[in-house]
């Protein structure tokens, strides 16, 4: 099994695993190299795949993603979640207005107006309407749709073998990686390195199972590193300690205009740090 398992984000349904590693291998080395720590060789790195459990059954590859629009947004966690990104992207952008008492009452009109401001800030101005929608509802699918949750944390658990010391998750990836750790008890990973996690949000945290707060894996021999650039939205709440306890260490990058790549994540230096670390320390 690898020494190092990757979890993907949100928004990969037409990918796959090989094709995720050609970008995740390189980005890695990068990042281990910057921080002095051992050579990536093959075969060191996996990246466990969920993305095709959000593919459109029957679809051919023409087809594509449904055609969302602003009145696909589902009430509850899609309206709460875009308005957090919403109301993040203001604090950090000063070209994106705060959301006003008027849109805050999460109507209609609020969704079109959040989704309106949101592709015109600097964070979302290369990501599409529809691409925006299903990211939502990716996210919302995860949380709530039982069947779709366990497949998923299946597929990272089932990476996670006896040899593996560190897990990198990205994005949604860094909840199913979460969870995955937290039932699997009996796993031997020293180091777990979050980038660009959602984690701290409201919804999310609240909903996370087998219960929110819990350390994923043994407290002596764990180590738990998020690494988050100040102007990742999806990241917006940066300290996991908040929620997670002091043994959380948070380290911050800066990614430029592409603050939630994941590429850009794993060449940082404070990355490849981490996961040297994990894999320096010997299993008990």
């Amino acid at each position: 099994m690898a020494r190092i398992v990757g979890v993907h984000g949100v928004g990969k349904q037409r990918l796959g695993s090989n094709t995720l590693l050609k970008d995740w291998e390189p980005a890695l080395a990068d990042g281990l190299e910057r921080a002095g720590g051992p050579a990536l060789v093959r075969g060191d790195l996996h990246v466990a795949f969920y993305g095709d459990l959000f593919r459109p059954p029957g679809h051919t590859l023409a087809v594509g993603d449904p055609l969302y629009t602003a009145e696909d947004v589902e009430d509850g966690i899609e309206t709460e979640l875009l308005m957090e990104w919403w109301a993040d992207c203001a604090r950090t952008d000063p070209g994106v207005p705060p959301p006003g008492a008027d849109t805050l009452a999460r109507s209609p009109r609020a969704v079109q107006t959040a989704l309106r401001v949101l592709q015109h800030s600097r964070f979302f101005a290369d990501v599409s309407l529809r691409a925006l929608v299903l990211d939502l509802k990716q996210v919302r699918r995860y949380l709530l749709d039982e069947g779709l949750r366990k497949a998923a944390r299946a597929r990272v658990e089932e990476a996670i073998g006896p040899d593996t010391r560190v897990v990198v998750a990205h994005s949604l990836g860094s909840v199913i990686a979460y969870e995955a750790l937290c039932a699997r008890r009996d796993h031997r990973v020293r180091a777990l390195v979050t980038v660009g996690s959602p984690l701290g949000m409201r919804m999310i945290y609240e909903r996370l199972l087998p219960e929110p707060g819990g350390w994923p894996g043994d407290a002596s021999t764990l180590r738990w590193t998020n690494v988050v650039d100040e102007g990742d939205v999806v990241a917006a709440v940066r300290d996991l300690s908040l929620f997670f306890g002091t043994g959380v260490r948070g380290k911050a990058v800066h990614n430029g205009s592409h603050a939630h790549d994941a590429t850009l994540y794993l060449t940082a230096r404070e990355t490849g740090e981490a996961v040297a670390q994990g894999l320096a320390e010997e299993p008990a």
